[in-house]
């Protein structure tokens, strides 16, 4: 093993160390030395990488950026209807949240007084961007009513998104999420579709939550 390619493993080391335990403890309450003892690496190596502990929330956050933004590009190909490509894309974080500590770190950052550094966007901002290109895709497809404020729909839907991974997460197993952002569509597809689209976007929330990978 080449010493960059140490380098490199050292740092995703420390990083899912990190990750691991602002999700479990919060970011405010984890100290460097927690961090270098969760690791198994040495001070020197830690510091080598980061200087600070805000670096850390920082490269966390850049990597769930970069995460979500490969969801967004991945889930909209394959010739699909741009609100099936939405709804991919909420369960694909949904399931691998619960895989990844990044990425509920993530959350959990985005969500506490942790600012992102420019020219990194606040990952709620980046989300609805996301959703509202999305929807109003979905609009000129007629998947959604054509009388829909897209603001406002995009706003809470990020709302209801977050809102139901956070309040999960301190009441249930992170590997209910599917479940809960299946229950979150079957709502909101009754207010969003045309009737006559509906039926299609109910089942296929279904299926989502089944399936291991909604890509």
């Amino acid at each position: 093993m080449t010493r960059q390619v140490r380098a490199e493993k050292t740092r995703a080391t420390i990083i899912t160390a990190a990750a691991d335990l602002f999700d479990r403890q919060g970011y405010e309450a984890t100290s460097l030395s927690d961090i270098v003892e969760h690791a198994r690496v040495t001070k020197g190596a830690l510091y080598f990488h980061f200087a600070a502990k805000e670096d850390l929330a920082h490269a966390i956050l850049e990597l769930q950026s970069a995460t979500c933004r490969r969801l967004a590009r991945d889930t909209g190909a394959r010739g699909r209807t741009s609100l099936e490509a939405l709804m991919r894309l909420t369960f694909c974080m949904a399931r691998m949240s619960a895989e990844d500590p990044v990425l509920r770190a993530g959350l959990r950052l985005a969500t506490g007084t942790t600012r992102p550094r420019p020219p990194l966007s606040h990952p709620f901002t980046e989300w609805l961007d996301i959703v509202s290109a999305r929807l109003a895709a979905a609009v000129e497809e007629r998947d959604v009513h054509a009388d829909a404020d897209i603001d406002v729909v995009a706003h809470s839907l990020v709302c209801f998104f977050v809102g139901t991974r956070v309040v999960g997460s301190a009441r249930e197993p992170v590997t209910r999420q599917p479940r809960r952002t299946a229950e979150m569509w079957q709502l909101l597809l009754r207010g969003l579709v045309p009737v006559t689209r509906r039926s299609r976007y109910l089942s296929l929330a279904a299926r989502l939550e089944r399936e291991p990978a909604p890509l």
